[in-house]
């Protein structure tokens, strides 16, 4: 069974949505730029609320330690997911200065991207491949792009993957069976407007998982 992410989650509401439509991770995002950033309050309430009924994974885009040191603990966080430029000298270093899972977001936009993405097979836990943004971009993620799917067909690199990008509750069965996706991350797809997580929205998406 492909596993479910639900990204962006910053309101009790949502986080609500997320467990009851059976989403096995919700995403904290720790980014000011974004519209889905949460204060450490913030994540310490939402963590609290979640418990152990879902896996907490933070998102960072180039954080520094202090930062990571802040969230990791406000959060309870089970993983650390790097969505910037981070080396994979720095995933391995973050990974062990934190005894976490890191998850590397790799931006894809042709198939020598999936193949760069080996780098980290010492550094990471889990890949998560994720549409290449516009130069200049705001934000890293979270704008609802998506890559050729089939550019994943197949995959057997060296770390357990997921894919990002796009997905929403009408397409994501159809990327399942393009990529063969064993875990799939939706952010804006679920969404009404930039951070505003809907939850019928994540509802049909988990459902859609499922049937797929």
């Amino acid at each position: 069974m492909t596993k479910i992410k639900i990204c962006g989650i910053s309101t009790p509401e949502a986080l609500d949505a997320a467990m009851g439509a059976r989403a096995d991770y919700c995403g904290f995002v720790f980014f000011a730029p974004s519209p889905r950033n949460l204060t450490a309050g913030a994540a310490r309430e939402l963590s609290a609320r979640a418990d152990r009924r879902i896996g907490k994974v933070g998102l960072f885009v180039d954080p520094d330690d202090a930062l990571l040191a802040e969230a990791v603990t406000a959060g309870a966080l089970d993983a650390i997911q790097l969505h910037g430029s981070e080396t994979p000298e720095r995933a391995a270093q973050l990974r062990t200065r934190f005894g976490l899972p890191v998850w590397k977001v790799v931006s894809v936009a042709t198939r020598a991207d999936v193949a760069r993405a080996n780098a980290y097979r010492d550094a990471a836990d889990l890949l998560l491949f994720d549409a290449k943004t516009p130069k200049g971009a705001a934000l890293p993620g979270g704008m609802g792009l998506r890559f050729d799917w089939s550019l994943l067909s197949g995959h057997r690199g060296p770390l357990p993957w997921g894919l990002a990008g796009g997905l929403t509750p009408g397409n994501v069965a159809e990327a399942i069976r393009a990529a063969g996706a064993p875990l799939v991350d939706t952010s804006s797809g679920v969404e009404s407007a930039p951070g505003v997580k809907d939850p019928a929205l994540i509802a049909a998406f988990c459902a859609a998982v499922r049937g797929a």
